[in-house]
């Protein structure tokens, strides 16, 4: 009997396990687990994410570069497609009917259990002629939508580098933030890639409650539950438009990089790289043809030589090497060196032209004597009786004028340079077995120097300042607030102030002095314009040509560095070009026609040579 009775307490709580573990799941698929709740929402409801507009981007005077267009994107739900007349819409669409049924395999093929309830992309930017069309018969095509999106629109086609393109999110984007979805935009560079997240503003989202034929016929909860899409924030930039379109027009047909900045703040007045591209090419999906053609171009017009391109600077560097001497006290002013065709010591020779001799150190500049700066180099080098030690000391100099680190602008991809160290040498002559004329080259800007143009234009800013640099940067605004604190703290050199008046003189002398002068071609009536004219060896072709200036004088308003591959001597194209460049900025006209012609004119893209260093 108690045997029957054990029996039966089993049994009863077998039966009571059971119940339990059906009401535990009952109450799991009921309360805790929101999938059949999903299938019962996406049966009656319809989700619809509202994009928000991106931020236009205006100039620094209030013209507008980037602005927004709307269009239509077409989407599925994998999950709702029901057999429709796949003839009327390929007939809206203007798609074969092949292309249709194979682009649904595709989305159904890939789509999972949790996927087959979410949006996917079909049809990107669809006419307004089309999707009026489509939008009349929605009810004959389950499971398509639109969303309505914002594209970019360039109203002046320019400075395709610098402000940069949007394009689809990839795998990524999408996986590290979940703003971004199938078929989202996001910056790829420039501007737009920079500030993506000041740009994109905030997605929101409607919900409609919609019939069995698919209809939608109001708002979930009266709209209680949708959220409104927040528009990006505006962004003003720090370019003049007027600027850089003149910069691009001037340097077409040409390689190279024009950089414009105004010295007291660090804004970039224009950046100008070339071969440059057409924006537009980017928001047209109809146009991959072409945008391919820009990634295969051997002239690599995606590549932004203003911040990537690593050249030798070439005789813009000896004004570094004035201001060290002074500093370091190896010369003064008034130091003399005589120049018989070049710099002669042992068996080693440095080349130079024809030029008034002997002369002090303003006259230097002004002719750009190689001997004179060779003394120099050298005399910096040897003054601690120590190679490394003495070349140690001229780094750190040099490296106070942002050479040989980045510039930490707001310009992405922007590369450091390349400013050798005491171990460089000792790898290539063996410890303890170089001396100045083992390295006598960096005198004058070559061997194993390398600048971009960016860094260039801030030597040249930093000399205009007398002393100091604000980090070079693209945005004055954002939403109405200033940039990154970064940009307004002075970046002060190793150079004392009153080394720079002799530097500045022998630079305006290279303009303005007259005989002798290496950048007389520069030179523009009722503006003190300082330059230094660079001519940067190439062994691979025709050397580069390269000029920094900043006008006026005493009162800098704007410093420019240009840099044209294979252009021969720096008076030839890169003095003029410059000096164009100021003059358009600082005078709104140009008075020289013939000089614009010429440069405007040139066309230096048959050229064979050396690529810059990647």
């Amino acid at each position: 009997m108690k045997e029957f009775a054990n029996r039966k307490i089993y049994i009863i709580a077998f039966f009571v396990l059971v119940c339990a573990i059906i009401l535990g799941r009952l109450f799991y698929i009921q309360v805790i687990d929101s999938y059949y709740k999903r299938i019962a929402d996406q049966n009656v409801m319809r989700y619809e994410i509202q994009y928000p507009a991106r931020g236009l981007i205006y100039d620094r005077n209030g013209a507008l570069l980037v602005g927004n267009q709307t269009v239509y994107d077409i989407v599925v739900i994998p999950r709702e497609l029901a057999a429709f007349d796949t003839a009327m819409l390929s007939q809206v669409l203007g798609l074969p009917a092949e292309q249709i049924q194979s682009a649904l395999q595709a989305i159904k093929f890939k789509a999972k259990k949790t996927a087959a309830y979410q949006p996917t992309l079909f049809r990107r930017q669809v006419s307004i002629e089309a999707f009026a069309l489509l939008q009349e018969k929605w009810f004959k095509f389950p499971g398509f939508y639109a969303q309505a999106r914002s594209i970019r629109s360039y109203p002046r086609r320019i400075a395709g580098n610098l402000i940069g393109y949007i394009g689809e999110a990839d795998t990524g984007s999408i996986a590290a933030d979940p703003f971004y979805s199938q078929g989202s935009y996001i910056g790829k560079i420039g501007i737009e890639y920079s500030y993506e997240k000041a740009l994109r503003g905030k997605r929101g989202v409607s919900i409609y409650m919609r019939d069995v034929y698919n209809r939608v016929k109001n708002s979930y909860a009266g709209g209680k539950l949708d959220t409104a899409a927040l528009p990006g924030d505006n962004i003003v930039c720090t370019i003049d438009a007027t600027l850089q379109e003149y910069g691009e027009r001037l340097m077409q047909n040409k390689i190279g990089s024009i950089v414009a900045i105004e010295p007291a703040t660090g804004e970039i007045l224009a950046l100008v790289s070339t071969p440059n591209f057409d924006p537009e090419l980017f928001i047209d999906v109809h146009r991959a043809a072409e945008r391919n053609a820009l990634s295969t171009d051997p002239m690599k017009p995606l590549f932004n030589r203003a911040v990537m391109a690593q050249y030798p600077p070439g005789s813009i560097f000896k004004c570094l090497n004035a201001l060290i001497g002074l500093q370091e006290a190896t010369i003064s002013e008034r130091t003399t060196h005589t120049c018989g065709g070049g710099f002669t010591l042992g068996r080693r020779f440095v080349g130079c032209h024809r030029h008034f001799s002997p002369v002090n150190l303003t006259q230097s500049l002004q002719v750009s004597c190689n001997a004179y700066y060779c003394h120099v180099f050298r005399s910096i080098i040897d003054k601690y009786n120590d190679p490394q030690a003495g070349f140690d000391i001229w780094r750190k100099h040099v490296e106070s004028f942002g050479v040989g680190k980045r510039l930490n602008s707001d310009i992405p991809n922007e590369l450091r340079g390349i400013l050798p160290t005491a171990a460089t040498y000792d790898r290539m002559h063996g410890a303890n077995r170089w001396k100045s004329l083992s390295i006598i080259s960096l005198a004058i800007g070559q061997g194993e120097l390398g600048v971009t143009p960016l860094h260039m234009a801030n030597i040249a800013a930093t000399i205009a300042n007398r002393g100091f640099y604000y980090t070079p940067h693209i945005v004055k605004s954002i939403g109405g607030e200033k940039p990154d604190s970064r940009f307004f703290v002075p970046h002060v050199t190793t150079i004392e102030r009153e080394h720079f008046d002799p530097v500045v003189q022998g630079m305006y002398l290279a303009v303005n002095g007259g005989f002798g002068g290496t950048a007389g071609i520069a030179k523009i009536n009722g503006i003190e314009l300082c330059g230094k004219t660079g001519t940067a060896q190439n062994p691979h072709g025709e050397d580069h040509s390269v000029f920094i200036c900043f006008a006026p004088k005493d009162d800098p308003k704007i410093a420019v560095a240009v840099y044209v591959e294979n252009g021969g001597a720096g008076a030839r194209w890169a003095a003029p070009t410059a000096s164009l460049i100021v003059e358009k900025y600082l005078k709104k006209n140009i008075s020289r026609a013939w000089i614009e012609s010429y440069v405007a004119g040139g066309n230096l893209t048959q050229q064979n040579g050396a690529q810059p260093k990647l």
